[in-house]
Protein backbone atom coordinates (compact mmCIF):
# COMPACT_ATOMS: atom_id res chain seq x y z
CA UNK A 1 0.00 0.00 0.00
CA UNK A 2 2.86 2.38 0.85
CA UNK A 3 6.48 2.06 -0.21
CA UNK A 4 9.39 4.40 0.49
CA UNK A 5 11.50 4.65 -2.65
CA UNK A 6 14.08 7.25 -1.60
CA UNK A 7 15.45 8.71 1.62
CA UNK A 8 17.43 11.90 2.04
CA UNK A 9 20.96 11.52 3.36
CA UNK A 10 20.87 14.98 4.92
CA UNK A 11 17.50 14.86 6.73
CA UNK A 12 14.54 12.62 7.54
CA UNK A 13 12.81 13.52 4.26
CA UNK A 14 11.58 10.59 2.22
CA UNK A 15 9.89 10.00 -1.11
CA UNK A 16 7.32 7.26 -1.51
CA UNK A 17 4.37 5.80 -3.38
CA UNK A 18 0.92 5.41 -1.85
CA UNK A 19 -1.47 3.02 -3.60
CA UNK A 20 -5.17 3.91 -3.44
CA UNK A 21 -8.24 2.59 -5.24
CA UNK A 22 -7.93 5.45 -7.74
CA UNK A 23 -4.23 5.34 -8.47
CA UNK A 24 -0.72 5.73 -7.10
CA UNK A 25 0.19 8.96 -5.29
CA UNK A 26 3.80 10.10 -5.10
CA UNK A 27 4.73 11.46 -1.69
CA UNK A 28 5.29 14.04 -0.31
CA UNK A 29 2.10 15.56 -1.75
CA UNK A 30 -0.33 18.40 -1.10
CA UNK A 31 -4.11 17.97 -1.20
CA UNK A 32 -6.27 20.83 -2.54
CA UNK A 33 -9.05 21.39 0.00
CA UNK A 34 -12.51 20.64 -1.37
CA UNK A 35 -14.27 20.86 2.00
CA UNK A 36 -17.82 20.50 0.66
CA UNK A 37 -16.88 18.50 -2.41
CA UNK A 38 -15.56 21.50 -4.30
CA UNK A 39 -12.46 23.66 -4.18
CA UNK A 40 -13.75 27.21 -3.86
CA UNK A 41 -13.99 28.93 -7.29
CA UNK A 42 -12.20 25.98 -8.95
CA UNK A 43 -13.67 23.02 -10.85
CA UNK A 44 -12.44 19.44 -10.69
CA UNK A 45 -11.34 19.86 -14.32
CA UNK A 46 -9.12 22.74 -13.17
CA UNK A 47 -7.63 20.58 -10.43
CA UNK A 48 -6.89 17.86 -12.99
CA UNK A 49 -5.23 20.41 -15.28
CA UNK A 50 -3.04 21.53 -12.39
CA UNK A 51 -1.80 17.96 -12.00
CA UNK A 52 -3.22 17.04 -8.60
CA UNK A 53 -4.17 13.39 -8.15
CA UNK A 54 -5.97 13.78 -4.83
CA UNK A 55 -8.36 16.18 -3.11
CA UNK A 56 -9.53 16.45 0.49
CA UNK A 57 -13.15 16.75 1.58
CA UNK A 58 -14.87 16.92 4.94
CA UNK A 59 -17.17 14.26 6.38
CA UNK A 60 -18.96 16.66 8.74
CA UNK A 61 -19.98 19.11 6.03
CA UNK A 62 -20.89 16.47 3.44
CA UNK A 63 -23.02 14.40 5.83
CA UNK A 64 -25.07 17.51 6.59
CA UNK A 65 -25.27 18.71 3.01
CA UNK A 66 -25.92 17.18 0.48
CA UNK A 67 -26.09 14.13 2.77
CA UNK A 68 -24.79 10.58 2.92
CA UNK A 69 -27.80 8.93 1.21
CA UNK A 70 -27.83 11.58 -1.50
CA UNK A 71 -24.17 11.01 -2.39
CA UNK A 72 -24.58 7.24 -2.24
CA UNK A 73 -27.50 7.52 -4.67
CA UNK A 74 -25.22 9.36 -7.11
CA UNK A 75 -22.62 6.61 -6.90
CA UNK A 76 -20.37 8.42 -4.44
CA UNK A 77 -18.46 11.65 -4.29
CA UNK A 78 -16.23 10.79 -7.25
CA UNK A 79 -19.14 10.60 -9.68
CA UNK A 80 -21.04 13.46 -8.10
CA UNK A 81 -18.08 15.84 -8.49
CA UNK A 82 -16.66 14.24 -11.66
CA UNK A 83 -13.35 13.59 -9.93
CA UNK A 84 -11.23 10.73 -11.29
CA UNK A 85 -8.42 10.85 -8.75
CA UNK A 86 -8.21 9.89 -5.09
CA UNK A 87 -10.22 11.46 -2.26
CA UNK A 88 -9.38 11.70 1.42
CA UNK A 89 -12.11 12.71 3.83
CA UNK A 90 -11.20 13.82 7.33
CA UNK A 91 -13.58 12.67 10.04
CA UNK A 92 -15.09 16.07 10.73
CA UNK A 93 -13.98 15.84 14.36
CA UNK A 94 -12.22 19.20 14.21
CA UNK A 95 -15.32 20.89 12.80
CA UNK A 96 -17.63 19.24 15.32
CA UNK A 97 -15.55 20.12 18.37
CA UNK A 98 -14.86 23.63 17.18
CA UNK A 99 -18.55 24.18 17.91
CA UNK A 100 -18.20 22.90 21.48
CA UNK A 101 -17.89 26.40 22.92
CA UNK A 102 -20.86 27.71 20.97
CA UNK A 103 -24.43 27.67 22.18
CA UNK A 104 -27.73 27.78 20.39
CA UNK A 105 -30.61 29.17 22.46
CA UNK A 106 -28.68 28.41 25.68
CA UNK A 107 -28.21 24.78 24.65
CA UNK A 108 -24.80 23.28 23.96
CA UNK A 109 -24.41 22.31 20.32
CA UNK A 110 -22.05 19.42 21.14
CA UNK A 111 -22.50 16.64 23.72
CA UNK A 112 -19.63 14.23 24.15
CA UNK A 113 -19.89 10.70 25.54
CA UNK A 114 -17.97 7.43 25.48
CA UNK A 115 -20.25 6.18 22.73
CA UNK A 116 -19.76 9.14 20.41
CA UNK A 117 -20.69 12.76 19.90
CA UNK A 118 -24.09 14.40 19.51
CA UNK A 119 -24.20 17.70 17.70
CA UNK A 120 -26.59 20.09 16.04
CA UNK A 121 -26.40 20.89 12.35
CA UNK A 122 -25.32 24.41 11.53
CA UNK A 123 -27.51 24.11 8.42
CA UNK A 124 -30.95 23.46 9.94
CA UNK A 125 -30.45 22.75 13.64
CA UNK A 126 -31.21 19.03 13.29
CA UNK A 127 -29.56 16.64 15.78
CA UNK A 128 -27.00 14.05 14.72
CA UNK A 129 -25.14 11.37 16.64
CA UNK A 130 -21.78 10.25 15.31
CA UNK A 131 -19.94 7.17 16.58
CA UNK A 132 -16.55 5.89 15.43
CA UNK A 133 -18.30 3.08 13.54
CA UNK A 134 -20.86 5.39 11.95
CA UNK A 135 -18.06 7.72 10.84
CA UNK A 136 -16.43 4.83 8.94
CA UNK A 137 -19.76 3.88 7.34
CA UNK A 138 -20.45 7.41 6.15
CA UNK A 139 -17.05 7.76 4.50
CA UNK A 140 -17.45 4.34 2.92
CA UNK A 141 -20.82 5.43 1.48
CA UNK A 142 -19.07 8.50 0.05
CA UNK A 143 -16.81 6.05 -1.80
CA UNK A 144 -13.58 7.75 -0.75
CA UNK A 145 -10.09 6.27 -0.99
CA UNK A 146 -8.83 7.29 2.45
CA UNK A 147 -11.06 7.64 5.52
CA UNK A 148 -10.04 9.16 8.84
CA UNK A 149 -11.31 7.83 12.17
CA UNK A 150 -13.33 10.00 14.54
CA UNK A 151 -11.16 11.79 17.10
CA UNK A 152 -11.58 14.53 19.66
CA UNK A 153 -9.64 17.63 18.69
CA UNK A 154 -9.00 19.72 21.79
CA UNK A 155 -8.96 23.47 21.43
CA UNK A 156 -5.75 24.91 22.86
CA UNK A 157 -4.88 26.13 25.40
CA UNK A 158 -6.49 23.39 27.53
CA UNK A 159 -5.93 21.91 30.98
CA UNK A 160 -3.54 18.98 30.95
CA UNK A 161 -6.09 16.66 32.57
CA UNK A 162 -8.57 17.35 29.79
CA UNK A 163 -5.94 16.75 27.09
CA UNK A 164 -5.00 13.47 28.80
CA UNK A 165 -8.62 12.29 28.91
CA UNK A 166 -9.08 13.34 25.29
CA UNK A 167 -6.06 11.32 24.15
CA UNK A 168 -7.41 8.23 25.90
CA UNK A 169 -10.86 8.70 24.35
CA UNK A 170 -9.38 9.23 20.87
CA UNK A 171 -7.45 5.96 21.20
CA UNK A 172 -10.51 4.04 22.36
CA UNK A 173 -12.53 5.43 19.48
CA UNK A 174 -9.71 4.56 17.04
CA UNK A 175 -9.65 1.00 18.36
CA UNK A 176 -13.38 0.66 17.81
CA UNK A 177 -13.14 2.10 14.29
CA UNK A 178 -10.29 -0.26 13.38
CA UNK A 179 -12.15 -3.35 14.62
CA UNK A 180 -15.27 -2.29 12.74
CA UNK A 181 -13.28 -1.56 9.56
CA UNK A 182 -11.69 -5.03 9.72
CA UNK A 183 -15.11 -6.69 9.73
CA UNK A 184 -16.26 -4.91 6.57
CA UNK A 185 -16.35 -7.21 3.57
CA UNK A 186 -15.86 -5.93 0.05
CA UNK A 187 -14.65 -2.54 -1.05
CA UNK A 188 -13.55 -0.21 1.71
CA UNK A 189 -11.24 2.79 2.07
CA UNK A 190 -7.80 2.89 3.62
CA UNK A 191 -8.13 3.89 7.26
CA UNK A 192 -5.99 6.59 8.91
CA UNK A 193 -5.96 7.51 12.61
CA UNK A 194 -5.11 10.82 14.32
CA UNK A 195 -2.32 11.34 16.84
CA UNK A 196 -3.33 13.96 19.40
CA UNK A 197 -1.89 15.32 22.65
CA UNK A 198 -1.60 19.07 22.19
CA UNK A 199 1.82 20.42 23.17
CA UNK A 200 2.29 17.83 25.94
CA UNK A 201 5.28 15.69 24.94
CA UNK A 202 4.46 12.63 27.02
CA UNK A 203 0.84 12.62 25.87
CA UNK A 204 1.83 13.00 22.21
CA UNK A 205 4.25 10.07 22.54
CA UNK A 206 1.65 7.98 24.35
CA UNK A 207 -0.90 8.69 21.63
CA UNK A 208 1.60 7.69 18.94
CA UNK A 209 2.59 4.50 20.78
CA UNK A 210 -0.96 3.35 21.48
CA UNK A 211 -2.17 4.08 17.94
CA UNK A 212 0.92 2.49 16.36
CA UNK A 213 0.02 -0.76 18.11
CA UNK A 214 -3.33 -0.76 16.28
CA UNK A 215 -1.57 -0.85 12.89
CA UNK A 216 -3.54 1.67 10.81
CA UNK A 217 -2.93 2.27 7.10
CA UNK A 218 -1.68 5.79 7.84
CA UNK A 219 -1.07 8.20 10.69
CA UNK A 220 -2.30 11.79 10.91
CA UNK A 221 -0.83 14.44 13.17
CA UNK A 222 -3.75 16.49 14.45
CA UNK A 223 -4.11 19.44 16.77
CA UNK A 224 -1.27 21.51 15.31
CA UNK A 225 -1.40 24.74 13.32
CA UNK A 226 -4.18 25.87 15.65
CA UNK A 227 -2.49 28.91 17.12
CA UNK A 228 0.84 27.66 18.44
CA UNK A 229 4.07 29.17 17.10
CA UNK A 230 6.01 27.60 14.25
CA UNK A 231 8.82 26.72 16.65
CA UNK A 232 6.39 24.94 18.98
CA UNK A 233 5.02 22.95 16.04
CA UNK A 234 8.51 21.99 14.87
CA UNK A 235 9.45 20.90 18.40
CA UNK A 236 6.47 18.55 18.47
CA UNK A 237 7.43 17.12 15.08
CA UNK A 238 11.05 16.66 16.19
CA UNK A 239 10.15 14.21 18.94
CA UNK A 240 6.89 12.83 17.54
CA UNK A 241 7.84 11.68 14.04
CA UNK A 242 10.60 9.28 15.20
CA UNK A 243 7.99 7.65 17.45
CA UNK A 244 5.53 7.09 14.59
CA UNK A 245 5.55 4.04 12.28
CA UNK A 246 8.30 4.55 9.71
CA UNK A 247 6.75 2.48 6.93
CA UNK A 248 3.34 4.14 7.02
CA UNK A 249 2.36 7.49 5.44
CA UNK A 250 2.38 10.45 7.84
CA UNK A 251 -0.07 13.28 7.32
CA UNK A 252 0.30 16.69 9.00
CA UNK A 253 -3.21 18.10 9.00
CA UNK A 254 -3.92 21.73 8.05
CA UNK A 255 -0.33 22.84 7.37
CA UNK A 256 0.65 25.30 6.09
CA UNK A 257 2.81 27.99 4.46
CA UNK A 258 5.54 26.84 2.03
CA UNK A 259 8.32 27.10 4.62
CA UNK A 260 6.20 25.07 7.10
CA UNK A 261 5.81 22.32 4.52
CA UNK A 262 9.55 22.15 3.82
CA UNK A 263 10.35 22.05 7.54
CA UNK A 264 7.85 19.21 8.01
CA UNK A 265 9.15 17.26 4.99
CA UNK A 266 12.67 17.52 6.46
CA UNK A 267 11.35 15.83 9.57
CA UNK A 268 9.61 13.00 7.69
CA UNK A 269 6.06 14.13 6.86
CA UNK A 270 4.51 12.77 3.64
CA UNK A 271 1.08 14.41 3.25
CA UNK A 272 -0.31 17.93 3.61
CA UNK A 273 -3.49 19.95 3.18
CA UNK A 274 -4.29 23.57 3.85
CA UNK A 275 -6.77 26.27 2.86
CA UNK A 276 -3.98 28.86 2.65
CA UNK A 277 -3.50 28.86 -1.15
CA UNK A 278 -7.17 29.43 -1.97
CA UNK A 279 -7.90 31.62 1.05
CA UNK A 280 -4.95 33.90 0.32
CA UNK A 281 -5.97 33.99 -3.34
CA UNK A 282 -9.46 35.17 -2.44
CA UNK A 283 -7.82 38.06 -0.59
CA UNK A 284 -5.73 39.02 -3.61
CA UNK A 285 -2.43 37.58 -2.38
CA UNK A 286 -0.41 35.63 -4.93
CA UNK A 287 2.43 33.19 -4.27
CA UNK A 288 5.28 33.45 -6.78
CA UNK A 289 8.60 31.62 -7.01
CA UNK A 290 11.81 33.61 -7.04
CA UNK A 291 14.43 33.07 -9.73
CA UNK A 292 16.33 29.84 -9.23
CA UNK A 293 13.74 28.49 -6.82
CA UNK A 294 14.49 24.83 -7.63
CA UNK A 295 18.05 25.17 -6.32
CA UNK A 296 16.88 27.20 -3.33
CA UNK A 297 14.27 24.59 -2.40
CA UNK A 298 16.89 21.84 -2.64
CA UNK A 299 19.15 23.84 -0.32
CA UNK A 300 16.26 24.56 2.04
CA UNK A 301 15.65 20.82 2.46
CA UNK A 302 19.13 20.39 3.93
CA UNK A 303 19.59 23.75 5.69
CA UNK A 304 19.02 24.30 9.39
CA UNK A 305 16.54 27.12 8.97
CA UNK A 306 14.26 28.37 6.22
CA UNK A 307 13.10 31.94 5.97
CA UNK A 308 9.82 32.95 4.35
CA UNK A 309 11.48 34.90 1.54
CA UNK A 310 14.21 32.43 0.64
CA UNK A 311 12.59 30.96 -2.48
CA UNK A 312 9.22 32.68 -2.95
CA UNK A 313 7.35 35.92 -2.45
CA UNK A 314 3.75 36.83 -1.79
CA UNK A 315 2.38 39.60 -4.00
CA UNK A 316 -0.53 41.71 -2.77
CA UNK A 317 -2.35 42.29 -6.04
CA UNK A 318 -4.52 44.89 -4.27
CA UNK A 319 -1.52 47.22 -4.25
CA UNK A 320 -1.95 50.15 -6.66
CA UNK A 321 1.49 49.45 -8.14
CA UNK A 322 -0.06 46.56 -10.08
CA UNK A 323 -2.68 48.77 -11.76
CA UNK A 324 -0.37 49.31 -14.75
CA UNK A 325 1.65 46.09 -14.56
CA UNK A 326 1.51 44.49 -18.01
CA UNK A 327 3.49 41.38 -17.05
CA UNK A 328 1.60 38.04 -16.99
CA UNK A 329 0.09 36.75 -13.76
CA UNK A 330 2.47 33.81 -14.14
CA UNK A 331 4.50 33.56 -17.38
CA UNK A 332 5.44 29.94 -16.57
CA UNK A 333 1.94 28.68 -15.82
CA UNK A 334 0.34 25.74 -17.62
CA UNK A 335 -3.02 27.55 -17.27
CA UNK A 336 -3.58 29.77 -20.37
CA UNK A 337 -5.39 32.52 -18.44
CA UNK A 338 -2.53 32.88 -15.95
CA UNK A 339 0.00 32.93 -18.76
CA UNK A 340 -1.85 35.38 -21.00
CA UNK A 341 -3.65 37.79 -18.67
CA UNK A 342 -1.75 40.61 -16.98
CA UNK A 343 -1.38 41.49 -13.32
CA UNK A 344 -3.06 44.80 -14.17
CA UNK A 345 -6.15 42.93 -15.38
CA UNK A 346 -6.18 40.80 -12.23
CA UNK A 347 -5.83 43.97 -10.12
CA UNK A 348 -8.86 45.39 -11.95
CA UNK A 349 -10.93 42.21 -11.45
CA UNK A 350 -10.19 42.13 -7.74
CA UNK A 351 -11.02 45.83 -7.35
CA UNK A 352 -14.44 45.51 -8.98
CA UNK A 353 -15.23 42.34 -7.02
CA UNK A 354 -15.40 40.14 -10.12
CA UNK A 355 -15.39 36.42 -9.11
CA UNK A 356 -13.08 35.68 -12.05
CA UNK A 357 -10.34 37.51 -10.17
CA UNK A 358 -10.75 35.25 -7.15
CA UNK A 359 -10.68 32.20 -9.40
CA UNK A 360 -7.48 33.27 -11.18
CA UNK A 361 -5.70 34.09 -7.93
CA UNK A 362 -6.76 30.76 -6.40
CA UNK A 363 -5.59 28.88 -9.49
CA UNK A 364 -2.24 30.65 -9.31
CA UNK A 365 -1.72 29.68 -5.68
CA UNK A 366 -2.79 26.07 -6.06
CA UNK A 367 -0.44 25.68 -9.01
CA UNK A 368 2.33 27.18 -6.87
CA UNK A 369 1.74 24.66 -4.07
CA UNK A 370 1.59 21.68 -6.41
CA UNK A 371 4.78 22.82 -8.17
CA UNK A 372 6.40 23.26 -4.77
CA UNK A 373 5.70 19.60 -3.98
CA UNK A 374 7.12 18.55 -7.37
CA UNK A 375 10.32 20.47 -6.60
CA UNK A 376 10.50 18.89 -3.14
CA UNK A 377 10.12 15.36 -4.52
CA UNK A 378 12.81 15.98 -7.14
CA UNK A 379 15.15 17.32 -4.47
CA UNK A 380 14.91 14.33 -2.14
Amino acid sequence: MYKIVKRSKASQARKGKLQTAHGILETPFFMPVATQGTVKFISTEDVRDLGSKIILSNTYHLMLRPGEKYLKKFGGLHKFADWHGSILTDSGGFQIFSLAGQKNKSEKMVKLSEEGVEFKSYVDGSKHFLTPERCVDIQRDFGVDIAVVLDECVALPAARKYVEESVELTTRWANRAKKYHQKIKGKKPLLFCVVQGGLEKDLRLKSAKDLSALDFDGYNIGGLSVGESNEEMYQVLDYLLPAMPDLKPRYLMGVGYPENIIEAVKRGVDMFDCVIPTREGRHGRLFAFKKGHEVKIAKALVSKKINQGDFYECLNINNAKFANDKTPINPNSKIPELKNLSKAYLYYLIKIGEPLGLRLASLNNLEFYLNLMTCIRKSI
